[in-house]
């Protein structure tokens, strides 16, 4: 699709929306917006960088660019890993950094509402001061919750907790037409027609752009505890973790670990664990109102490790180790992707179904001849892989990770799989998109996309191509 370009008549009219200290032309600038943190760098410069202050701002700027068909890319912190942020048709990127009010915690109704651009860490410190919880949990504190909502961002407390999607009450959004729309609310319940909403909750800035949310809180857990649980094996690791939902068990998080994996982050965190020697290992997160309560369940799944060959069950109940622990699964990304060229899946499969899905993984590794490391959360499934660059020429690395990644794709989903658990797909994915969906399927999606956008100028070559 053709888009008109950014000049400096465009420039001026969006100085004169969002006053010119919030527009950005220049070149170091523009470099700042030109990535997101994916670990094989694409780097697209916008034309121009728009910071609004409100959603009238958006409205405005959205209106224009829809009627001189520019491109709009929604950007909150930056911290995808798809692309999903990275301007790839040029034109206007509009940050919502600016764009971070806590507008209101209501405790009484156990809501709270925010804008786009409010960064989770900061707002998971203000809802603690009140004793109060907000359970999505990306792995990523320094990511915007507009981010979040956009891929429904899942991570660690998935098991107990579920993603981002089920804690969202209400949008506000403002469509590419400028129209402002508000979908949900402070309500728990409704009944009312078609739910909007949950369209734009995973639709990766696509179809419009949030720029308020309602969400749902709940109460502070007064206790934690953390098991860190060595295995033989990663199928005696897996095979545990069904069992302990079977006994109508619910930790916060279940994470595995293999040990060459672990071995790496050791290496680089300057950190030695117990039993590192061991093939696999489970780590799991209980929450709880009274430390007996929280001691019951730890000895309950402590029995369930030991009764299905764990070596040990180690237990963490200072804030410190917890966090020694946390910090060895929390750094695997960082570890591996550092100084390293890598490039990384996102896949699902049925939880009792993880360990076959790396064995199947590891004989990929072996005929392809590169290095994946796994980890990835037990409890819902979602593998995360790392795909090593090593020594390979750069002819070879170019022509072995997308075949690599492909089949990777493709034996996912023969399991009963996806490809995206919570990264999206943005940019990186759209073309292996077809192995998880059907033409049907996506004949509707690009449907949806053309009623919400119809001139095609939002995050456009995301998720699918519109021709």
């Amino acid at each position: 699709m053709d888009y008109n370009k950014v000049t400096n008549k465009t420039v001026a009219t969006l100085k004169e929306i969002v006053e010119a200290k919030n527009v950005l032309v220049d070149t170091d600038s523009l470099r700042k917006y030109s990535h997101d943190e994916a670990p094989l760098p694409l780097n697209v410069l916008p034309d121009v960088v728009v910071k609004p202050q409100n959603t009238e701002q958006v409205s405005k700027v959205l209106r224009f660019a829809n009627t001189q068909r520019i491109p709009v890319t929604f950007r909150g912190q930056g911290t995808g890993l798809s692309y999903g942020a990275v301007p790839t048709q040029g034109g206007i990127l509009l940050s919502f950094e600016d764009m971070n009010r806590i507008i209101e915690i209501d405790e009484r109704n156990l809501v709270a509402v925010v804008e786009s651009g409010v960064v989770l860490l900061h707002f998971r410190q203000e809802l603690e001061k009140r004793g109060l919880f907000y359970p999505a949990d990306p792995g990523e504190n320094s990511s915007a919750i507009g981010g979040n909502v956009g891929t429904n961002a899942g991570g660690m407390n998935g098991v107990k907790y579920g993603n981002t999607r089920g804690y969202v009450l209400g949008l506000e959004v403002v469509l590419s037409s400028g129209e402002i729309m508000k979908f949900g609310g402070k309500t728990f319940k409704r009944s009312t027609g078609y739910e909007l909403m949950h369209l734009i909750i995973g639709s990766e800035g696509t179809l419009a752009a949030v720029t308020k949310i309602i969400l749902r809180l709940i109460k502070l857990p007064n206790y934690f505890i953390t098991l860190y649980i060595p295995f033989h094996s990663l199928h005696e690791a897996i095979k545990t973790v069904p069992e302990i939902i079977r006994k109508k068990i619910t930790p916060t998080a279940i994470e595995y670990i293999e040990k060459d994996s672990l071995l790496v982050v050791e290496k680089y965190l300057e950190k030695t664990m117990p039993h590192h020697d061991e093939e696999a290992y489970l780590i799991i997160r209980i929450d709880g109102d009274s430390e007996d309560e929280l001691y019951a369940v730890g000895e309950a799944v402590s029995d369930i490790c030991m009764e299905n060959n764990a070596v040990d069950v180690l237990v963490a109940n200072t804030k410190d180790t917890q966090d020694r622990i946390w910090s060895i699964r929390g750094s695997f990304y960082e570890a591996l992707v550092k100084n390293r060229v890598v490039q990384m899946v996102d896949t699902v499969v049925p939880p009792s179904k993880i360990a076959e899905y790396i064995d199947e993984v590891k004989t990929i590794s072996r005929k392809r001849k590169i290095r994946i490391f796994s980890v990835g959360h037990a409890g819902d499934g979602n593998v995360h892989l790392i795909l090593m660059k090593d020594d390979l020429s750069d002819d070879a690395w170019t022509e072995t990770w997308p075949q690599t990644m492909k089949q990777l794709y493709e034996t996912a989903v023969t399991y009963g799989g996806t490809i995206s658990g919570e990264h999206g797909i943005g940019f990186d994915k759209k073309k292996y998109l077809t192995i998880s969906i059907g033409e049907p399927e996506l004949r509707l999606m690009k449907a949806i996309k053309r009623l919400f956008d119809p001139n095609n100028i939002l995050n456009p070559g995301k998720i699918f191509d519109i021709t």
